[in-house]
């Protein structure tokens, strides 16, 4: 088998011309470097080099093999270069698995600012979408809500979230500043599918109070929820954060209701020190949407 270090040292004292400045080039003694080379030719029984007072010169041999090892070495010396560029001016790809596009733009859009070189990639779904797609490697980063911590899985809170009520922007509640959740009863609720955190947030804070509240229509998206709404079908419910800027919606809080489990920003704890992820991980700010996590029911 082909010995890259006899090679590679070969190579070295052709481009150099010397054992000395070959043996300083690549950080190792001269005899080691004389040894590599003699190796070479004896293993092959080819001789190489002609060796003189204070001179090496190749022989013809040596000056067709020093031909392919300077194809051969240049090629690494480029992917070296190409490497070093890269660790320098960030660059690459880096997909990002969303259940909230309105918490998800602004930290792409603040990457985007501060590495115009990375390209971008985003996937929208629920909050058990993101973490699959995280723990199944289709995703870098996934940004989800109320992720359970499990090992090899690395979390980071970005801040909580509350439940909105989301109103048609003429609705006579859409000027209050709260709502209780038992105005509620007798209201057409429009809620999202049943594996969303936002519908399971909402049940179980209607099975806290006692209120039998159902879904008068079930639709499988925020952005559906957000358009039945809008064409007056009825009252939607949604996270802080995730409203938008839709005219003709309106937001009320719901009042006496605890903050919800933190909107996470999760990875592969392997991929945690990678320079693309970890940079993320850093432009994302905590508490982005203004809620104290530790905050008590209004």
């Amino acid at each position: 088998m082909l010995n890259l270090f006899q090679l590679r040292a070969f190579d070295a004292v052709a481009r150099e011309g010397s054992f000395t400045r070959a043996a300083e080039k690549l950080f190792i003694s001269q005899p080691a470097i004389t040894g590599h080379v003699k190796a070479l030719e004896s293993h092959y029984q080819v001789r190489l080099l002609r060796r003189g007072p204070g001179r090496v010169s190749l022989t013809a041999e040596g000056e067709h093999l020093a031909s392919i090892t300077r194809a051969l070495f240049g090629l690494a010396e480029e992917a070296e270069t190409w490497l070093q560029e890269r660790r320098q001016a960030l660059a690459g790809q880096l997909t990002l698995f969303a259940d909230s596009p309105q918490q998800a733009m602004p930290l792409l859009a603040r990457m985007r600012e501060r590495h115009p070189g990375v390209a971008l990639r985003l996937e929208l779904g629920n909050a058990r979408q993101a973490l699959e797609a995280v723990l199944d490697e289709r995703a870098d980063i996934a940004l989800t809500t109320a992720a359970t911590p499990r090992k090899g899985l690395y979390l980071q809170a970005l801040g909580c979230s509350r439940l909105l009520l989301l109103l048609p922007a003429g609705h006579p509640w859409a000027q209050r500043a709260s709502v209780d959740l038992a105005e509620l009863a007798g209201q057409p609720l429009l809620l999202r599918e049943a594996g969303s955190v936002t519908r399971h947030a909402f049940e179980a804070a209607c099975t806290e109070a006692n209120l039998p509240l159902s879904a008068a229509l079930e639709l499988g998206s925020r952005e559906a929820v957000a358009e039945a709404v809008a064409a007056g079908l009825g009252i939607g419910v949604v996270l802080s954060g995730e409203t938008g800027q839709d005219v003709r919606l309106a937001t009320v809080l719901l009042r006496g209701l605890a903050p919800l489990a933190p909107h996470m920003l999760a990875c592969l704890d392997r991929y945690r020190s990678l320079r693309l992820v970890r940079t993320f991980l850093e432009l994302a700010v905590p508490g982005t949407d203004g809620v104290d996590c530790a905050a008590k029911a209004v």
